[in-house]
């Protein structure tokens, strides 16, 4: 019995530390590409979305892998599938899933970029720090390639921002958009849902014709996932405004 229950925990070792370590690249278009990160997650294994793409200058990468012992075996396949360095990543907010990577990636040569309202709350939480700041939105040409970084106010995070490629009408959202895979609006430990509504009607107007949108988290390939996390930020703000008005009504009872 003691034999069984030992490989029966082996197995679920085994199962979790290799979904931890799984290193996932697809293409998008043209010279961009999602990879995907897996990180154990109560319990299960979890995805995180971040993207890259290929420019004649070097690689440009949107957020750090969540899973940071896979930071160096995404260098390594960018590599050798690109045959070009990553030059430079921008994290969209402070959270691990998009800055944990930072410290081995400036080790590695590797720029990295925040804002200065994440470049704050990672000193503040004790998270690694980018080593350049965007003081205010900002207009990148990275070897030809043109986009955008844009804060359209709190959201999932204080600071989340998002990025827009215009060449490629290419939407990414990060953590700020939901899958529509998603059941829910996930972690709110640092969200202000009332702001992420009024922020996302901002980036529907900015960016109508987004042909491709990326969320944070699980499938990625479904293009009505900000319209699905509007609906789900009115439906959880609509709750919050009928129980604060029963609330209320009690209290002057």
């Amino acid at each position: 019995m003691y034999k069984s229950l030992f490989i029966f925990f082996i197995c679920l070792f085994l199962q979790n530390a290799t979904a931890q370590g799984k290193l996932e690249i697809s293409h998008l278009t043209g010279d961009f590409y999602i990879y995907t990160t897996y990180v154990d997650y109560e319990g299960t294994p979890y995805p995180a979305n971040s993207m890259y793409a290929v420019t004649p200058e070097g690689v440009v990468m949107i957020d750090t892998p969540w899973d940071t012992l896979q930071v160096k075996p995404l260098l390594d396949s960018i590599k050798s599938r690109h045959g070009k360095d990553v030059i430079m990543c921008i994290a969209t907010h402070f959270h691990d899933d998009r800055t944990g990577g930072f410290d081995i990636l400036k080790r590695l040569g590797v720029r990295t970029y925040s804002t200065l309202h994440t470049y704050e709350l990672c000193k503040e939480t004790n998270r690694p720090l980018a080593e350049y700041i965007m003081a205010a939105d900002t207009v990148f040409n990275i070897g030809g390639m043109e986009f955008e970084t844009f804060f359209p106010g709190a959201g999932h995070a204080p600071d989340n921002i998002v990025v827009w490629f215009p060449g490629e009408q290419i939407l990414y959202g990060g953590c700020f958009i939901k899958s529509t895979d998603a059941g829910g609006l996930g972690n709110l430990s640092h969200a202000d849902t009332k702001s992420w509504e009024i922020a996302v009607e901002k980036v529907m107007a900015k960016y109508p014709d987004a042909k491709y949108i990326i969320p944070g988290h699980e499938g990625w390939q479904d293009l009505g996932s900000l319209k699905y996390t509007y609906e789900l930020l009115k439906e959880a703000n609509g709750m919050k405004k009928e129980k604060n008005y029963k609330e209320k009504q009690f209290e002057e009872k």
